[in-house]
Formats: structure tokens, C-alpha cells, sequence
């Protein structure tokens, strides 16, 4: 449904085919009739919500088979410094040797300069146009590559085969729906070229973006979506009575802010299949991944985590630190050590490979308990999710005082264990959907009443 003309709220990159320019020959080099049937078919179809928007890959035939493979990791670190090394942003700096050479960059060094960190010879005709509106400070404009942006949804595909469960082109289902819960967001169809040209959409779950309160359930269902992704706000909202019997799911992908053991336990229950939670950043694309309640696997792609103090050295091992990534999957832009502003403890895993534990997630919030003691959030985490709550916003105020608001969970409980915990009385608030507590990325925790370093490490998890 549009938003009423005289609304002070509608943005003008939202309006629909507002920022329409290519041709559907251009978006989709390979398209054939199979495909454009599907392209309309979507775009039309009766309970479709009003599409902003409008996306192709722009992979050409030579393309194809380059993004269905994963980029090689043997020495890429090697050719990725010397890529950096001659970034505008490092020009005058000597002694850059290895990656412990390099200062590290933040946020906000992309956003004052993003051009100083593309390469000079960089092919910007495979440039597409990405915004990464982040969770803290300035949206980016990040340069995203045609084929690195493709490759993407194939390792999403490795990764739900890795677990057991066959991914193919299934008749016409979508090959994959992405899902937000918004007031105003970018919607479109697009057909996946390197997936046998099956269609993908990306989907507003907010009541408002549909023309009629069945439509979204309706669309879905005929849809019918092989993988759903979203974060898990937008996938909470597929427990909803019209959702939950729509949607059949080989795979759930969440990602953008954490995901609460409970509520991953509901979406497995509902819809019997494996849901992955994904750590990453537009930026430095997926970085650990992990499919229970234990650490994140980091993935085993062209990326190195280190974990830093709040003036660029590494922290002791199993300290909370600062995530800090090298990433070189997107030519575009070649990253060296950069502070993702999330914190956890680098752990060695079981068989082998690194794990990011206590991930909290741009949030290494510290709580002020009785007799001044100080309590990291990652034990409210423990305790929250412990006693069933699917998500959560929990906020001290400067005097001190501790208002938890949960969708899910029990309660009491929760406001005994949170009150055990801080050594005081916390007033609980329950809402009844993940959604109530906020569209997009709600701040999980908030505390006015402690100002400290980022370098205090949590208690580690038991």
C-alpha cells in the first residue's frame, strides 16, 4: 500500500521506480524468455506488494561459471597487501610489511573518503551501487562488485549443502526471498542468472507495504521460497499465525544483529529446517557463521579477524576485544584491518579453525550492579535467553535504574534473574512480537549509568 502523498515520513529514494535507470537487457545480460516469464510473472502477480525498486546481477555468459566458485584462498593475503599498499589512503606511509603493519580503520574513515580505499586501477564498470545504513554513525556508500555481489548467494548455497540439505532449482518457487519489517524499505524482484535464472524478491513483512491484509500470506505462499533470509527481527515475523503455515523453508539465513538461542529454537521448530546465523558486515562481507547457540565459525573464505584494545593492540587471548577484519572478497574495496566496532573473544575451536565467542554485536554494553559493580551484557544475554525470551531492549537509566522490555520468555523469572544478577529490582515489560520492540535494528542494550572503556572484558560464557 503507498504511502499517502501529504506524508511529512515518505523518503524520496522510496518512491516507487524513482531510481529506475538500466533496461531489463541490462540488468540481466543472459535472461531468456523462461526467465522474463518469471520476471513478470512476480512483478505482476495479483498479491504482490507496490515494488520500490527495481535490480539485476549484470552477469554476462563469461561471468557465470566464475561466480558459482568461491575466490581461492591459497596467497591471497599476499597480493591483498599489495593491493592496499597502494591505496590513496596508506600513499606516504612505509613499513607496511604485514597486516600488524597497518593501522587499523574504522567506520568512520570509509565515510569521511570512501574513494581512498578503491584501487586505482579498480574496473569500475563491475561497480553497483551499495548503501549501508549501519547500526552506528554515517551510511556508507560501499562499491560493490558485480561478480563478488553474485558469489555471494553461491556461497549461501554451499553452506545450506554443507548441512545436508540438497539446494536446486525447484520448478518455479523463488530460489530466495530476503525479509525486513519496516515502515519504508527497498522492494524488488530480480532473477538469479547463475541459479538456472529462477527469481528471488525482497520482501516487506510490515502490514503496511501490502495492499491488503491477506496478500502478504497469499504472495508468500505461492511464492513459496526456498530460502528466507532477514534479520531476526523480519524472520520472527514469520512465527505469525497467517505466515507460519505459508512458508516452507529449506533454510533460514539471519543476519545484521544477534540472534537469540530461543528464537532460533522456534524457527527451527516451526519450520523443521536449519537456521544459520551469520556475522558479517556490508563491508566486509560474511565473516563466521554458526548454526547453534556455541561460538561463530569463521568461515573459511579471504578474511582474517583479529581482536584489538581501544588503541589498536591485540587483545590477550580469550579477551573481549574489538572484532577487527581483513577482507578481501570485494576487489572493490580491499579492507586492512578494520574495526567493525563489535566485540568478542577469538577461541580455538574442536577439529580445528577460529572461533568469535560472547558476540554481542556493536554493543559491549556495561551494566552498573549493587555496590558498584559492573556486569558486561553478555550475562544478561545468558540469562534472557535462558528464560525463553526471543528478543529484547534492555536500558539503565543514569540513576540506575534497569527497564527490561522482552518478547518472549517468562517474566518472572527473567526479572528474578536479571534482578539476582544486578543486585537490584529490574521492572519487566513483555510485548508480544520481536516487532513490538522496535522496527529495523532495535538497541539490545543500553546503559546510561557506566561509562567505560571498551576494553573491559565480559565474564566468559560457562
Amino acid at each position: 500500500m503507498s504511502d499517502p502523498p501529504d506524508d511529512p515520513l515518505v523518503l524520496a529514494e522510496y518512491v516507487p521506480g524513482g531510481a529506475a535507470v538500466l533496461t531489463d537487457a541490462e540488468r540481466w545480460p543472459t535472461m531468456d524468455a523462461a526467465g522474463a516469464a518469471r520476471l513478470h510473472r512476480w512483478r505482476t502477480h495479483p498479491a504482490a506488494p507496490e515494488w520500490v525498486h527495481e535490480t539485476g546481477d549484470r552477469l554476462t555468459p563469461d561471468m557465470l561459471d566464475r561466480v558459482r566458485a568461491p575466490l581461492p584462498t591459497e596467497g591471497w593475503l599476499d597480493a591483498h597487501l599489495r593491493t592496499a599498499r597502494r591505496l590513496l589512503h596508506y600513499r606516504g606511509m612505509v613499513g607496511l610489511d604485514t597486516v600488524a603493519d597497518f593501522p587499523p580503520i574504522s567506520r568512520a574513515h570509509l565515510a569521511a573518503d570512501i574513494a581512498a580505499f578503491v584501487p586505482l586501477d579498480a574496473d569500475l564498470d563491475r561497480l553497483l551501487h551499495g548503501t549501508s545504513s549501519g547500526s552506528t554513525g554515517a551510511a556508507l556508500n560501499i562499491p560493490d562488485d558485480v561478480e563478488e555481489v553474485a558469489r555471494g548467494f553461491h556461497h549461501l548455497v554451499a553452506l545450506v549443502q554443507g548441512a545436508g540439505v540438497a539446494w536446486h532449482p525447484d520448478g518455479e518457487r523463488l530460489a530466495l526471498a530476503a525479509v525486513v519489517h519496516q515502515r519504508q524499505a527497498f522492494t524488488y524482484v530480480s532473477l538469479i542468472s547463475g541459479f538456472a535464472q529462477r527469481a528471488m524478491a525482497r520482501l516487506n513483512l510490515a502490514e503496511g507495504a501490502w495492499g491488503a491484509a491477506s496478500d502478504r500470506s497469499r504472495f508468500l505462499a505461492e511464492a513459496d521460497p526456498q530460502v528466507i533470509s532477514g534479520n531476526p527481527t523480519s524472520l520472527a515475523e514469520l512465527l505469525a499465525a497467517d505466515l507460519r503455515q505459508a512458508v516452507r523453508p529449506l533454510a533460514l539465513f539471519s543476519g545484521a544483529m544477534a540472534l537469540a538461542g530461543p528464537l532460533r529454537a522456534d524457527l527451527e521448530d516451526a519450520f523443521g529446517c536449519p537456521v544459520f546465523d551469520v556475522y558479517g558486515l556490508h563491508e566486509t562481507r560474511p565473516i563466521a557463521v554458526r548454526t547453534d547457540d556455541g561460538p561463530f565459525r569463521v568461515l573459511d573464505r579471504r578474511v582474517i579477524v583479529e581482536t584489538l584494545d581501544e588503541v589498536g593492540q591485540p587483545v590477550a587471548d580469550g579477551e573481549v576485544g574489538e572484532i577487527t577484519v581483513t577482507a578481501g572478497e570485494n576487489p572493490l574495496l580491499p579492507l586492512v584491518r578494520y574495526r567493525t566496532g563489535d566485540f568478542g573473544r577469538l577461541v580455538q575451536l574442536p577439529g580445528g579453525g577460529v572461533g568469535i565467542a560472547d558476540l554481542e554485536g556493536r554493543e559491549h554494553t556495561v551494566f552498573l550492579g549493587g555496590g558498584g559493580r559492573r556486569i558486561a551484557c553478555v550475562d544478561l544475554t545468558q540469562q534472557l535467553q535462558t528464560y525463553g525470551a526471543r528478543g529484547w531492549s534492555v536500558t539503565q537509566s543514569a540513576d540506575g535504574r534497569v527497564l527490561a522490555r522482552i518478547a518472549g520468555g517468562d517474566q518472572t523469572l527473567i526479572a528474578r534473574a536479571l534482578g539476582a544478577l544486578l543486585d537490584q529490582p529490574v521492572e519487566v515489560q513483555r510485548v508480544d512480537r520481536v516487532t513490538d520492540l522496535g522496527e529495523g535494528k532495535p538497541r539490545r542494550y543500553r546503559s546510561l549509568a557506566v561509562d567505560l572503556p571498551l576494553d573491559i572484558p565480559a565474564s566468559p560464557a560457562p
